[in-house]
C-alpha cells in the first residue's frame, strides 16, 4: 500500500515538473481561471438545480467532472504561478481560497494577474 502511495504522490510530482517545463504563461492561467470558475457557476446554477429540482443528474456528471479537471489544472497553475511571478505565500493561499468561491477566480484575475 505504502509504494502505490510513493508512486501516486511521484507521478503527481514529475506531473507538476512536466506543467512549470511547459513554461505556463500568465495569459494560460487567466484562461483556466475563467473557464475554472465559469464551471463552478454552472454547476452551481444550473446542473444542481436540474439534478435536485427537475430530476435530471446527467449534467452534474459533465459538468462535475470537467470542474474537477480544472479545478486542479487552476490549482497547479496556482502553484506555478507562485514561483514564476514570486508571490508570497499568503498570494498563494488568497488565490488557492478564492478557488472555492463562486466569483473568486474572477477576483483573482483581477488582483494578481492584470
Amino acid at each position: 500500500m505504502k509504494t502505490r502511495i510513493n508512486i501516486y504522490i511521484t507521478k503527481a510530482l514529475l506531473s507538476l515538473k512536466k506543467i512549470h517545463d511547459m513554461n505556463l504563461s500568465i495569459k494560460s492561467f487567466k484562461i483556466i481561471s475563467v473557464l475554472e470558475a465559469l464551471s463552478f457557476l454552472i454547476l452551481l446554477g444550473i446542473a444542481m438545480p436540474l439534478k435536485h429540482i427537475a430530476g435530471i443528474p446527467e449534467p452534474v456528471s459533465v459538468f462535475g467532472m470537467a470542474h474537477g479537471i480544472l479545478f486542479i489544472l487552476y490549482i497547479l497553475g496556482a502553484l506555478v504561478m507562485k514561483r514564476k511571478i514570486n508571490w508570497p505565500l499568503q498570494t498563494l493561499l488568497i488565490v488557492i481560497l478564492c478557488s472555492v468561491l463562486p466569483f473568486g477566480p474572477f477576483y483573482i484575475e483581477r488582483k494578481y494577474l492584470s
